[in-house]
């Protein structure tokens, strides 16, 4: 998985939202997802399928259905790259209400 495609991933609001579900509800059928927007069954076959490539989420056959899960994997790379700019982002913050402190 890399990054910028996940990211490209869920950028959009219906995959995001796609995800959103599987998260809150666990495993779901692909039908049991059409209500997260107002698209079409094929559309909504196109963002779960851009969810996979992008290793997001993973796909398993139940008999006639496709039951769809996110990938944990995934959302571990996620927190971890997270986690290791929280340092970039918590020392850039505290310079600058230094510098805003001076200022005064």
């Amino acid at each position: 998985m890399t990054l910028p495609k996940t990211f490209a991933a869920l950028g959009d609001p219906t995959r995001f939202a796609i995800v959103e579900r599987l998260m809150s509800d666990g495993a779901l059928a692909a039908g049991a997802l059409q209500d997260v927007a107002d698209i079409s069954a094929p559309a909504i076959s196109r963002h779960l399928k851009v969810l996979r490539e992008a290793g997001l989420i993973t796909q398993s056959v139940d008999k006639q259905r496709r039951i769809y899960a996110v990938a944990p994997q995934a959302l571990g790379e996620i927190n971890a790259w997270m986690v290791e700019h929280e340092a970039f982002w918590n020392a850039s913050l505290d310079r600058l209400a230094a510098a805003l402190k001076e200022d005064d």
